[in-house]
């Protein structure tokens, strides 16, 4: 039974890892002074103006030659 324990624990402990290591950079490791200077100030977020669509033809429109060059 504990044969099925560790391979199905492998993912967590790797993630667990990550996590910990991630922590460990950003709150233990000290950072240069360099590294400081050259942070960009965040700038806001401004959406871009939505995409206008090609007019579909409709459902019911025979496929003329017109509609088909679209």
């Amino acid at each position: 039974m504990y044969v099925l324990i560790v391979p199905a624990s492998v993912p967590f402990v790797l993630l667990a890892t990550v996590m910990g290591l991630s922590w460990w950079e950003d709150h233990v490791l000290p950072t240069s002074p360099t590294e400081q200077a050259e942070a960009p100030a965040e700038a806001p977020f401004t959406p871009a103006a939505p995409v206008q669509l090609a007019e579909l033809p409709r459902v019911d429109t025979a496929l003329t030659g017109e509609v088909a060059r679209r």
